[in-house]
């Protein structure tokens, strides 16, 4: 009796000490490496695939020692399929990890050396979806080899394995949308379309992409709202995208002014003002008069920016600075309702019909 309990457990102690050594040395092995050559991210990111790989490795030498573990007919075999099950699921997570840490490792050293943002944002969407894509490829065969191991259904993960064309003609037939954005996904990733961390405006809402997926996409205002968006609306409705080619930004700021205001003066305010600020890329400005109306002008201040947040700001440093100054400075310049006569308007001759003198109107008729 004492040897049918300690069997077992000799087997599960020895499979976790031989896990957890091995483990160890591993980690310490890929940490002294990627302190070694800090250039290589790959080495840095292989160390997220310890857990698994301890769990890989615990589930082998355990089925491999259930032979030995005595245990009895009835217990061997189900302790044997769930072995198996998790075996399959602890390497399919241990693929996923390797290739996430593969990709990313490729995309960071491109990153480091591309000095355009706008093809590292490119990039950077075109591996986020290969990486989903290559863990649903994973999950699906990690699903069809668990189907494999039960004998009851083996059928069903042959199936899966065999019958990929059948199943996506149903599937797409019955699911028509999803694979409409999956493949919209695809179009939108090395398409070139629409990248993470571009800023679009969808729906009258102006924000910046932080998510791509293959079946939805992730938009975050400037309030800090989240939009989720079919990726399918990229690819069937116009949409502004500010960040596609050069994130380089031209704003306006329009002011209601008297006619009276100083507009050489306001040339050289705006110009000082642009100089002062940081977010003023220097490649042009300018204050035209655009429009007049009977009590005002309205005059519109032209600046540039490197990106839509440079220019959101720089416009409202201008427009608070130049009402600032108008009002310090040229008050007079600042629209008003006149509610006195014009000046002069005593001197215009009075055209109002003057009633004529008693002693002008003439007899009338005498009596008959």
């Amino acid at each position: 009796m004492a040897e049918d309990i300690l069997r077992p457990l000799a087997v599960v102690v020895g499979a976790v000490l031989v896990t957890l050594f091995v483990g160890r040395v591993a980690d310490r092995t890929v940490r002294t490496i990627a302190e070694r050559h800090p250039e290589a991210p790959l080495w840095r990111l292989l160390r997220r695939c310890r857990t698994p790989l301890r769990l890989v490795l615990c589930t082998a030498l355990l089925r491999t020692g259930l032979g030995s573990a005595g245990l009895a007919g009835e217990y061997q075999e189900p302790a044997g399929r769930l072995l198996n099950l998790v075996l399959v699921g602890a390497c399919a997570w241990l693929a996923a990890r390797v290739a996430t840490a593969v990709v990313e490792a490729g995309y960071a050293r491109y990153a480091a050396g591309e000095r355009d943002p706008a093809r590292t944002r490119r990039v950077r969407t075109q591996v986020t979806l290969i990486r989903r894509i290559v863990t649903a490829v994973i999950c699906v065969v990690a699903l069809a080899a668990m189907l494999l191991t039960i004998p009851g259904m083996r059928a069903a993960g042959t199936s899966v394995l065999a019958s990929a064309g059948l199943i996506g003609v149903v599937a797409g037939v019955a699911a028509q949308s999803t694979l409409a954005n999956v493949f919209a996904g695809l179009q939108i990733a090395f398409g070139d379309m629409v990248r993470i961390g571009d800023t679009v405006v969808v729906g009258g809402e102006w924000g910046t992409v932080e998510e791509i997926t293959l079946t939805y996409l992730v938009v975050t205002t400037w309030d800090e709202r989240r939009i989720t968006m079919p990726v399918s609306y990229f690819t069937g409705r116009p949409f502004e995208n500010w960040s596609r080619g050069n994130p380089r930004m031209t704003g306006t700021v329009f002011l209601h002014l008297d006619h009276s205001a100083p507009l050489d003066l306001m040339r050289e305010r705006l110009h000082q003002i642009v100089k002062d600020a940081p977010e003023w890329d220097g490649r042009a400005w300018s204050l035209v008069v655009t429009d007049t109306t009977p009590s005002t002008l309205l005059v519109r201040a032209l600046v540039t920016a490197r990106d839509a947040d440079d220019i959101w700001t720089l416009r409202c440093l201008v427009r608070e600075r130049l009402v600032e100054w108008l009002r310090r400075e040229h008050p007079y310049a600042l629209p008003r309702i006149n509610t006195a006569a014009a000046p002069g308007a005593q001197d215009a001759p009075d055209r109002r019909q003057t009633p004529p003198a008693s002693d002008d109107i003439g007899p009338g008729p005498g009596p008959a």
